[in-house]
């Protein structure tokens, strides 16, 4: 059996496109960009997905010209924003449990994140392992590979990608998405207040009693029993912010 070299070159050019376009979303999206599983299962995961979507991508772009070179450039940064979208969704998410920290006083409370080897609050990691299993639950992975698959029909190689109105909207995005994260923590930041409120109040009425040793206790197992309180509601902060992402991402992938 005989090769052209035609068609090898045809083919070569699908892998390399398909390649820029899942490489720049598997390096910024959150789960597949997680340091916590090892280098080899991230580069063999991103290996098999570049080429089941190869066969949606050939083009008769020359690899190895300023045009191809162009085009690689925005292969990788049409995946890195969709990525980058969805990293958005989950910091707020973990940005919600980092202001839920910090009104109960357990801002200082930090540990090294599996995810990302950087030092964070513990209640902020624990919001983003709750995204992370209501993404996987909820098949947001299947989903994102899918939308990867079709914005190579509807946003092929060679064709116009980013432009400056899409930049903005993702600059947007991120404020649009940070003010979600407060909605997820207002519930319980709200509960705090009121007791804080109420050592305000016992502050006046009873000026000796230490309200550092008694109330900082305190704090916190209100604390945590409205966090548990707010945890019926985690689903459905999610839903509306992954759904607000889930826009920008299509509209960023062509459609």
């Amino acid at each position: 059996m005989t090769i052209e070299m035609s068609a090898l070159i045809y083919w070569l050019s699908g892998m390399l496109w398909a390649l820029g376009r899942v490489g720049g979303f598997c390096m910024v999206a959150p789960i597949f960009s997680a340091t916590v599983m090892p280098a080899r299962i991230r580069v063999a995961l991103m290996l098999v997905l570049t080429m089941v979507l190869a066969p949606l991508a050939p083009t008769q772009l020359d690899l190895f010209s300023a045009t191809g070179a162009a085009t690689m450039v925005s292969q990788i940064l049409i995946g890195a924003s969709i990525g980058f979208v969805l990293q958005l969704v989950f910091q707020a998410m973990s940005y919600g449990g980092v202001l839920i920290g910090q009104s109960m006083g357990l801002g200082f409370a930090e540990m090294v994140s599996p995810t990302s080897n950087a030092t964070s609050p513990v209640l902020g990691q624990y919001y983003l392992v709750l995204v992370s299993l209501l993404f996987l639950a909820m098949d947001g992975h299947l989903q994102v590979i899918s939308l990867l698959a079709d914005s190579f029909h509807s946003l092929p190689p060679g064709a116009v990608g980013l432009d400056q109105k899409s930049l903005w909207a993702v600059a947007m995005a991120g404020r649009d998405l940070f003010a979600g994260a407060l909605r997820v923590a207002l519930p319980a930041m709200t509960a705090l207040l009121l007791v804080n409120i109420g050592f305000a109040a016992t502050s006046r009425a009873s000026p000796s009693m230490n309200l550092f040793a008694v109330g900082f206790p305190i704090s916190i197992c209100m604390g945590f029993i409205a966090l548990w309180l707010a945890m019926r509601g985690i689903a459905g902060a999610y839903s509306s912010l992954q759904a607000a992402g889930w826009s920008l991402m299509q509209h960023l992938a062509g459609f």
